[in-house]
């Protein structure tokens, strides 16, 4: 491969930063929904927050995934897509040319790994910050925070400095192991149904997929790639929240097991109402401005695409 393409990771870059914008009031309603208790549906939890936090309470730690996110996303985009045109040259001897199966499974491994890395923290902060009902006030922190929603952090700095203190580097990358079960699997059922959707819908003998093809096939593979990832995020988001108040959880296998002993699979089902909400905007937003910045170089539809919809991520991813 004679050079890394910087439009893929400044198409992640624009694409991270719109789908944390535009997913954001409902990643918050699904973290309240995942980690949080009495919230009992989609519906009755977006009323309760609005009705005791008002609109303010969706917005909830955005601040830090906005900036961060957009990073992340770009590194994960630039990863996927120069890895894929590096086993296309390794294959074929040409970066361009249209990658097989195995070559698109393998990227969006590599992506998935690296996205653990990267968002792990990310998400943590996020979580912890969304989780907090009330205002931090400094005066109520003589008192032991045990109730969950007690203000803890006055910030997304305060939070991973206060975090680091108490937890070390172990606590920033609390729920590493469930993102990895969720980002490396979730990687590869969203860019590989894009890919094949994509391909059906994109007229014969045009450079690059129209818009309309990027917005459909983005939003099936949203779907599917949130519809399998679903159980292994509320995992993770089960894990970052805890600690706060008590430790519920001693890791990934005890927190599947306690969750499907006392809810079963109930609880994933309704998060799914949460989660297929934003994905498809987040995924066909980034499709849309990718396309755009790689238009010129992609003559398949393969690499045009990418959201953080795991963490994001938006997400989550």
């Amino acid at each position: 491969m004679d050079s890394v393409q910087l439009q893929d990771f400044a198409a992640g870059l624009v694409g991270g930063a719109a789908s944390v914008v535009v997913g954001h009031p409902l990643d918050t309603i699904k973290t309240r929904l995942q980690a949080g208790q009495g919230y009992g549906n989609t519906l009755n939890c977006v009323l309760t927050v609005y009705r005791n936090e008002s609109v303010v309470g969706f917005f909830k730690g955005m601040s830090f995934p906005l900036a961060s996110m957009a990073v992340y996303s770009s590194v994960v985009f630039g990863v996927f897509s120069n890895t894929q045109r590096l086993l296309s040259q390794l294959r074929h001897g040409d970066p361009d040319s249209t990658p097989v199966l195995t070559d698109m499974a393998l990227a969006s491994m590599v992506a998935g790994f690296i996205s653990v890395g990267i968002g792990t923290p990310v998400d943590l902060v996020k979580i912890r910050l969304q989780m907090q009902t009330q205002p931090y006030i400094q005066a109520n922190m003589k008192l032991k925070p045990t109730v969950p929603g007690f203000p803890v952090y006055r910030g997304p700095i305060h939070c991973i400095r206060t975090v680091l203190q108490k937890e070390g580097i172990a606590g920033i990358y609390r729920g590493a192991g469930a993102m990895l079960l969720r980002d490396v699997p979730g990687y590869c059922l969203y860019f590989i149904p894009y890919t094949i959707v994509c391909g059906w819908i994109t007229p014969d003998g045009s450079i690059s997929p129209n818009p309309s093809s990027i917005w459909l096939a983005g939003g099936v593979a949203g779907a599917i790639s949130w519809g399998t990832a679903t159980p292994m995020d509320v995992v993770k988001s089960r894990l970052q929240a805890d600690g706060v108040y008590l430790s519920k959880y001693k890791g990934t296998l005890d927190c599947i097991l306690q969750s499907y002993q006392n809810e079963g699979l109930k609880r994933c089902r309704e998060d799914l109402d949460a989660s297929y909400c934003p994905e498809p905007n987040q995924h066909c937003g980034v499709g849309e401005g990718s396309a755009a910045l790689t238009e010129d170089s992609h003559p398949a539809p393969t690499a045009s695409v990418f959201s953080s919809a795991m963490d994001l991520v938006p997400g989550g991813h």
